[in-house]
């Protein structure tokens, strides 16, 4: 009976453990985290229930692990609302098995937090932030990005050039 009790507790940490490995953020941690940032970083905005958001993340990550010699990384930034965290939004990214850094954005006023993402952003997803600090490149998308447009913010990116959408 002790055995089992005490292998009840171990899996119930384990499950535990495992629903917080999404951490949650404040928008004032994010701008942090970008202004900080010593490589060239994407972030990308998604949710739970945005089925575009869910297509394109793993040719993101993809393509980011293509170009690790350059040190670019990527930080996915769940706008899902509080119910879905952290149960639901870990549970997916287990699924999906996603290998990049996973964030919960910890906000409700979109009025707030986007414009400090950047001042174009009307709160539709996906959406795209491109840093690069040490060329103060930085360009943003409120559109689901294929593929081959991907490639070339990327190129543009490290280059440190900004290209026309």
């Amino acid at each position: 009976m002790k055995r089992l009790f005490f292998i009840s507790i171990f899996v119930f940490n384990i499950i535990v453990a495992g629903a917080q490995s999404v951490p949650a953020w404040k928008i004032t941690d994010l701008e942090k985290y970008i202004q900080s940032s010593k490589t060239p970083v994407i972030v990308s905005f998604w949710a739970t229930y945005c089925v575009p958001c869910l297509a394109e993340i793993p040719y993101f990550e993809k393509k980011v692990s293509q170009y690790k010699k350059d040190g670019i990384t990527i930080l996915l930034v769940s706008l899902d609302m509080e119910e879905q965290y952290p149960k639901a939004i870990s549970s997916l990214v287990k699924k999906m098995k996603f290998t990049s850094t996973v964030v919960w954005l910890n906000e409700t006023d979109a009025d707030y937090f986007c414009p400090k993402v950047d001042s174009s952003w009307s709160g539709a997803l996906p959406s795209t932030l491109f840093v690069n600090n040490k060329t103060r490149y930085h360009k943003f998308f409120e559109e689901k990005i294929p593929e081959d447009k991907l490639e070339r913010e990327i190129k543009a990116m490290i280059a440190g050039k900004l290209e026309s959408r």
